[in-house]
């Protein structure tokens, strides 16, 4: 499903004109359709449902917490790469044990960091990284 659809000549994002929009927030600006981000999310679950995955968005694609908070209501998890993004992503109320922290280089802080929020796994980039 996507709901930017043309209607008469004008482009809607659901039921809302894009050029409403604009004029009220002005332009350049990006406009998301809820419906269309909980549908493509909902089709990656029910592919892979016979495995029951943890579906991790990359927070450093898109940071937008409106965006966040409605995939943690769809019960993604997050790939973060750094403790802001880890705040971030509780504060869209991500559940802590489905975040998995990949970054180069995390210092002590951090991985004590997201050791306290009890997240679910640290990805090693490398083993000079897992030897530090």
């Amino acid at each position: 499903m996507h709901d930017f659809k043309f209607k008469k000549g004008e482009l809607y994002c659901e039921d809302v004109k894009v050029a409403s929009v604009a004029k009220k927030v002005g332009t350049p600006f990006y406009l998301y359709s809820h419906n269309t981000l909980v549908d493509h999310f909902t089709k990656i679950q029910k592919a892979f449902q016979e495995i029951n995955p943890i579906i991790c968005f990359a927070m450093k694609a898109n940071d937008n917490l409106a965006v966040l908070k409605s995939l943690a209501n769809c019960g993604s998890g997050f790939d973060i790469v750094s403790v802001g993004e880890l705040k971030k992503a509780r504060k869209a109320g991500a559940d802590t044990k489905k975040i998995v922290f990949a970054s180069v280089g995390k210092t002590e802080e951090e991985i004590r960091e997201a050791i306290k929020a009890n997240i679910l796994f640290f990805n090693v980039e490398s083993l000079p990284e897992l030897e530090e």
